[in-house]
């Protein structure tokens, strides 16, 4: 794992002290509160529904056990005792007190983590494939490359006041975890005809009330051309990006309004006018966090244990179909820990829950941690020898719900509970359709299903790219959810239709259950999953099925 270096530091302790004396003179009145926003933004503080709200960047992800620790110390010390981890990759804290958030902050870089950059017009935490550096499928561990444009990126001068917030997603491998084509720019790690890795570079993704799909802007980028080329394209969106309308601003309406042939044209004159300028101390930064990503020293010992354990033991088993995932080593597997019991809070780990999972990285998984913009954690080299361990600590700490990939997997964003921007609750949907689905034990039998649920049109819970995908909103100061169908955030991204009219608080969760147990009558057999199903047979059978003629008189 990367460490921070001496600069590092410096510049972290620095941040802190600065903001310490902000917060002491918003404390004194020294400054209002339109005084303070932007500051207190700038280090990741936001003002929610009924407290402040702490944004602590986890960068592409990656976590070792003592930064683990330090999150569950830090929700002991000055939260409620939980955190909350999002789908950019961050652990949010939903209840801290203004004048504690110094000492938070101090606490942070204590174990070289800090909240720059994690709210405000700026690139925001660079997020990556949480399965980097293990996974089969990968052309290269692309966290080097995160790690390298999040130093480029942090307090960049020139990219401080972008005209709005800034995403970037990387991804090594050829299934895409990191849903790259629904970001500002999406880098996806590909070999040219000479075997040589570099980027497909997409650009103009996004989600909120007007969701797109990236578009290539480069199909193959060398690797060392990536820094000077992702400055070009900031550098143009900064200098065309709408100021006037904060819901025209982002770059994807920059590329839709200007065409992708003019983007392209601005970026690579600009690449070419400042590539020279780097004169290779980008490549010699790359090539010292690389070595700082060394995969650990894996061994080799018998898996009989495990394979005997599977057999003895059903719900081992049943938690092993589902939550591991394929090792590049042999004997090795990923372990996702599933933050997502039913019926609980999707995200939210109590502090001895963090603790637990830092031990078991510490004991069993060389150290290391992710976290997934699907809101779960991840133990990414665990030997399978091991694996009868991990998941018997994991059900005494109530960790090791199978349903990674199912139906209860559920993404959620904070919804009407916590967030100031929401209009509907989210939380309370996605606990009442996980509950319901175990209730019926039908999740496995479903098979891969992705849930997802947004209170407001922003849509922080990814709902667009959903197979089924919800959106809370207000009508008439009554809650009303829509679905959308379809949606998918890999690597064949696409935007959900919607299917018709919305239902009620009280109608949204038996409309999905009739649409899944419907589901269950049109696919062909058990393998073809509820997105092949919807297309192979489009909208008509399940919207049949959603609003049966019985009850449409009564949706809204």
């Amino acid at each position: 794992m990367y460490t921070y270096n001496d600069f590092d530091e410096a510049f972290v302790r620095s941040r802190v002290a600065q903001f310490r004396g902000q917060v002491e003179r918003r404390i004194n009145g020294s400054l209002t509160e339109d005084e303070f926003k932007p500051l207190r933004l700038m280090n990741g503080l936001y003002l929610q529904l009924h407290a402040y709200m702490l944004r602590v960047a986890v960068p592409y992800g990656t976590l070792n056990p003592a930064q683990m620790r330090q999150l569950a110390y830090i929700a002991d010390r000055w939260d409620k005792g939980y955190g909350h981890f999002t789908t950019r990759q961050n652990i949010q804290y939903n209840w801290p007190k203004l004048q504690d958030v110094p000492d938070m902050l101090e606490a942070l870089a204590d174990v070289g983590m800090h909240a720059i950059q994690t709210s405000g017009n700026t690139i925001r935490n660079v997020t990556a494939d949480h399965f980097a550096g293990a996974v089969a499928d990968e052309i290269e561990d692309p966290r080097p490359v995160a790690e390298l444009l999040r130093q480029w990126s942090t307090d960049h001068p020139e990219f401080q006041f972008l005209p709005r917030k800034f995403k970037i997603a990387v991804t090594g491998a050829a299934h895409d975890r990191a849903v790259t084509k629904a970001h500002d720019i999406g880098l996806r790690m590909v070999r040219n005809d000479v075997g040589e890795p570099g980027f497909e570079v997409i650009v103009g993704g996004g989600l909120g009330r007007t969701p797109m799909v990236g578009k290539v802007l480069r199909s193959f980028l060398p690797k060392g051309d990536l820094l000077p080329y992702c400055e070009a394209i900031v550098s143009v969106y900064n200098l065309l990006g709408r100021r006037d309308n904060k819901y025209k601003a982002r770059i994807k309406i920059t590329v839709h309004e200007n065409g992708l042939e003019k983007i392209q044209e601005l970026v690579e004159e600009r690449f070419a006018a400042i590539s020279e300028g780097f004169t290779g101390h980008d490549q010699a930064l790359l090539a010292q966090i690389e070595d700082a990503f060394a995969p650990p020293a894996f061994v080799s010992q018998s898996t009989d244990g495990y394979e005997a354990a599977r057999l003895a033991n059903p719900a081992f088993r049943s938690w092993t179909d589902t939550n591991l995932s394929a090792h590049k080593a042999d004997g090795y597997a990923i372990v996702s820990i599933s933050i997502k019991k039913h019926g609980a809070t999707p995200g939210d780990a109590t502090s001895d829950q963090m603790r637990v999972m830092a031990d078991l990285a510490e004991q069993y998984g060389h150290g290391e941690l992710r976290i997934s913009h699907e809101q779960n954690v991840i133990l990414p080299h665990v030997h399978k020898a091991d694996l009868a361990a991990v998941y018997q600590a994991l059900r005494e700490a109530d960790l090791a719900t199978a349903n990674i990939g199912l139906a209860s997997d559920i993404i959620a964003c904070p919804g009407m509970d916590y967030c100031a921007l929401a209009t509907a609750r989210s939380i309370p949907i996605a606990q009442e359709i996980a509950t319901r689905f175990d209730d019926l034990k039908i999740e496995h039998e479903i098979g891969a299903l992705k849930i997802k649920i947004s209170g407001c049109i922003n849509a922080c819970g990814h709902h667009h790219v959903g197979h089924i995908g919800i959106l809370g909103l207000d009508r008439a100061g009554v809650e009303n959810y829509q679905i959308t169908l379809g949606g998918d955030g890999t690597e064949t991204t696409t935007i959900g239709e919607r299917a018709g009219p919305g239902f009620s608080a009280e109608d949204i969760v038996p409309a999905i259950e009739r649409l899944v147990t419907g589901y269950l009558g049109l696919r062909n057999d058990a393998d073809e999953t509820f997105l092949r199903t919807y297309r192979r047979l489009g909208m008509e059978p399940f919207k049949a099925i959603l609003y049966p003629a019985e009850d449409k008189a009564n949706a809204a």
